[in-house]
């Protein structure tokens, strides 16, 4: 049986040691959990690491300041959906509506099969200014020059965009309107060392969650965020006892579930970036956009 091609041409990762005194094997394995300690050896062996351009074997203690680099070989990425739609186009900006299970950026065994790869093919030089995450479809913002990036990198610290998710959450609401303030930061998570969650040592965190419709056991709501923690908006309603309908990671508490929890990327949340609005760096105009939600989201 044929294998599938590779998805990508491979990929270096770079890792600065920040403290010294550890070995390249040791280092490897703590700075990426994803693999077993005989996974990195095998890379090693493989001649696929390197330190300052040498090949590295596995046993050299690092000094802080070097330059670990893993290259990756070409894999086969998991599936996912390869489109996007134009919401906005202009010289300076660009604004895409994401399909679920499309990751934003790299990471977690995703590099071609990214929005970023594939806006970047049709726009060159495009980069996001915000991310969804990958089961989180919706409107993403891209700039085209620089300029435009840092006018809508300010405008964000200055509270000057205004974004509405669409979010399907267990059990009936009873209050039309929940402020969600529980403070976000890492957690414990059996798979991934920490995640972040519901804890009372995390940042300073404010969503507003408004009732658009009430089933008989789950309630849609429309999600203003004011801050922009990690997976806030999954965590804030869960934390309101009031977890996304299917959220393999999030329980009610806003803390991972019992057991063997999801991770972030894992798909089966219905959450939805549905409107953005923001000042126009160019010309000052306020622009309006919305990305039609999906059907469990009407």
């Amino acid at each position: 049986m044929t294998e599938p091609r590779p998805s990508n041409a491979g990929y270096a990762f770079r890792t600065q040691v920040r403290r010294g005194g550890q070995t390249v094997l040791a280092f490897l394995s703590a700075e990426y959990r994803h693999s077993s300690l005989q996974e990195w050896a095998a890379r090693l062996a493989a001649g696929e690491v390197e330190i300052s351009g040498a090949r590295a074997h596995g046993p050299e203690v690092l000094r802080a300041g070097q330059v670990v680099v893993w290259h990756r070989p070409p894999w086969q990425e998991e599936a996912a959906p390869l489109h996007f739609e134009v919401l906005h186009e202009d010289e300076a900006l660009l604004a895409v509506n994401k399909p679920s299970g499309l990751p934003t950026l790299p990471g977690g065994g995703f590099l071609a099969h990214t929005l970023l790869t594939q806006v970047r093919a049709q726009y060159p030089g495009a980069s996001p200014l915000h991310r969804l995450g990958r089961g989180t479809s919706g409107i993403v913002l891209f700039a085209r020059t620089g300029a435009a990036g840092s006018a809508l990198s300010r405008a964000w610290r200055e509270h000057d965009v205004h974004k509405v998710y669409r979010a399907l959450a267990a059990g009936v609401a009873g209050p039309d309107r929940l402020e969600i303030r529980t403070p976000i930061g890492p957690v414990p998570h059996p798979r991934l060392g920490t995640v972040h969650a519901a804890t009372p040592d995390g940042k300073p965190s404010r969503s507003v969650a408004t009732v658009r419709a009430r089933r008989a056991d789950s309630t849609l709501f429309d999600v203003e965020i004011h801050t922009g923690r990690p997976h806030q908006i999954r965590i804030h309603l869960a934390s309101a006892g009031h977890p996304l309908v299917g959220d393999p990671l999030y329980g009610p508490g806003g803390g991972p579930l019992p057991g063997l929890p999801g991770l972030p990327g894992d798909l089966g949340y219905h959450l939805h970036a549905w409107t953005l609005a923001f000042t126009h760096p160019i010309g000052g105009r306020r622009v309006h956009l919305e990305a039609c939600p999906p059907d469990v989201l009407h």
